[in-house]
């Protein structure tokens, strides 16, 4: 046998041998289904199950069956568990007593000494299942469901759940409640969290399965317990599915089932000890709201999503404000502005700033779900609110979360709602304030785009250039190179050159630094956009705007030499280069 470094050497033959399809490549295949390496079992599988369909019948005895039931009768647990894969592939299309021989080797595989054969016999149950006549679903799958979903292993219970809404499928419904459920029962009861957690993760399909009436007698009391599990894997499964399991209730008395059986359930999941239940119940209980209707929903739902709102985990809150639109399809806004968004501003103006950071992120995504003209009204003030803030971080965030709602609502809507006011800032007496004026600049300039840029952004940033405060002035040379590439040539050469200029020669050297870092940014900036057109027009214009700021820069030689370089290699035109500029 070969070892898992050779087995993983194999992988590329399997997928060579899988494009060739030929009965003459199932020798190297079957070899190839009997290694230990389990990703290279499966990709000989995979083109085994292949080449099955070219098949004809005649040959499909002849070459193919044989090799199944060589695999299925092998001495190493390997070949059997590739068999398993085959059985359904061929069943088809053999005769009667082919597929007798081949009902027994699947019975036989089931009952393996060895748990990783058993485990693939029930991983293929519910497909084989399919591919039966309908007596022997009856006969010969059904018992060993049961032998498989009562085995000893967990990882094979467990798989039996999963062929179990196949089976389901396949049978009339009066034969469901004896030959199916008593062990849908056993598995949703499980000694094993991993059997619980496979039947809460399949609940809403074994529900459409088995149909409406035993959905009300077996599966609400199931779905239940399921939802107070003591392991907290399970309960996320069963609140992951609480929406899609109400949708599928029967419409005659689904809402008394809601009301009496599982919201309890569900009140009690909200205030769960573990962070995963809470965010999985959070995805998803806001679409109770369509299910139950207003005012079920303003009495029931509207204190259960409050107190997920206030939840300390980010992620509650996240997806309890990511669904606010299914809310506000029921109840209006009117309704959703007085219960859920006081508390939101609550939070919003929370003592901790690591809530109010929180609630900020949110921001994008909850205007987005209320719209611009509810934002306008109730929010946005806020939001503005937050830009003047005495944590720094919160400030920052106010910023992106600015940037991002321009985005979303469109420079038209920045240009009458949002840049007025924070221009505004620009003359705060508070120096933290009116730099958070220039970080707003830096933000929307792009959002924003050129004309409002240079109309209305621009000569706030230059008027900032005589600040008392250093930080503010060097602050304004780093604006200047971050809006510049918005900014058109003329505004760059008439306006911003003569204030970088004078910024270069300030007396703090922090201010001189960052003037010339702009300088030499905007020379990066034009060399690679300008240069991209390479003429003697951008050429000159290049070198007029860097030599106009005289003896108050320098730009470094290579850049410059090598600047020269490649307009004299791009224009071909043999120039003797004037090293006495540098």
């Amino acid at each position: 046998m070969a070892g898992a470094d050779g087995d993983d050497s194999l992988y590329p033959i399997a997928v060579l041998i899988d494009e060739l399809r030929n009965e003459d490549v199932q020798p190297p295949l079957e070899s190839l289904a009997t290694v230990e390496e389990t990703v290279v079992r499966d990709k000989a599988v995979e083109s085994l199950r292949k080449i099955s369909q070219e098949h004809s019948p005649v040959d499909l005895e002849v070459h193919f069956e044989p090799l199944v039931k060589r695999l299925a009768s092998g001495d190493w647990f390997t070949s059997r568990t590739s068999a398993c894969g085959l059985f359904s592939v061929c069943y088809p299309r053999v005769s009667s007593t082919v597929k007798a021989e081949i009902r027994q080797h699947f019975r036989t595989l089931c009952s393996d000494d060895t748990p990783m054969v058993r485990r693939a016999a029930a991983s293929k149950l519910g497909e084989f299942a399919k591919v039966l006549e309908p007596e022997y679903v009856k006969s010969d799958i059904i018992s060993l469901f049961t032998a498989l979903a009562s085995d000893e292993q967990d990882s094979v219970r467990l798989l039996a759940v999963e062929a179990c809404v196949s089976i389901a499928t396949l049978l009339p419904q009066e034969d469901l409640e004896t030959l199916v459920m008593p062990t849908l029962r056993q598995a949703a009861e499980d000694k094993s969290w991993r059997v619980r957690y496979m039947v809460a993760d399949k609940f809403s399909e074994l529900q459409k399965a088995v149909g409406s009436e035993i959905t009300k007698n077996d599966l609400v009391p199931a779905f239940q317990n399921l939802l107070k599990d003591c392991e907290a894997e399970v309960r996320a499964a069963a609140a992951n599915k609480v929406k899609e399991f109400c949708e599928n209730l029967p419409e005659d008395n689904r809402e008394q089932i809601i009301m009496t059986h599982i919201l309890p359930c569900v009140k009690e999941l909200v205030s769960d000890t573990n962070q995963h239940v809470k965010s999985a119940l959070a995805s998803v209980i806001m679409g109770l709201s369509t299910i139950l209707g207003k005012d079920n929903t303003i009495e029931h739902l509207l204190p259960l999503f409050l107190a997920q709102l206030k939840d300390e985990c980010p992620e509650v809150r996240l997806n309890i404000i990511s669904n606010l639109d299914c809310v506000n399809e029921v109840i209006g806004i009117r309704q959703l502005s007085q219960s859920l968004l006081p508390a939101i501003v609550e939070l919003a103006e929370d003592a901790k700033w690591r809530v109010r950071l929180a609630i900020i992120e949110y921001m994008p995504l909850l205007a987005g779900q209320l719209g611009v003209e509810f934002f306008d009204e109730k929010l946005n003030t806020l939001c503005m609110a937050w830009l003047i803030d005495h944590v720094y971080a919160i400030r920052e965030a106010a910023t992106c979360n600015l940037m991002k709602l321009v985005e979303k609502f469109g420079a038209e809507w920045a240009q009458n709602t949002i840049v007025p006011k924070v221009l505004g800032m620009a003359n705060d007496p508070n120096y933290l304030h009116r730099m958070t004026t220039l970080f707003c600049i830096n933000a929307l300039s792009e959002a924003c785009g050129q004309e409002i840029t240079t109309k209305q952004m621009l000569p706030v940033v230059l008027k900032m250039s005589n600040d008392q405060v250093a930080n503010v002035r060097f602050n304004v040379a780093k604006s200047l190179q971050k809006i510049g590439p918005v900014l058109d040539s003329n505004a760059l050469q008439t306006e911003v050159k003569p204030v970088l200029e004078k910024l270069a020669t300030d007396s703090d050297m922090d201010v001189k630094y960052f003037a010339q870092e702009a300088i030499s940014g905007m020379f990066d900036f034009l060399l690679s956009t300008k240069l991209l057109n390479f003429n003697s027009l951008n050429f000159i214009f290049l070198l007029f705007f860097l030599c106009s700021f005289g003896p108050s820069i320098t730009i470094p030689n290579q850049r410059l030499q090598n600047l020269l370089f490649s307009f004299a290699e791009l224009t071909q035109g043999g120039w003797d280069l004037p090293w006495h500029v540098i």
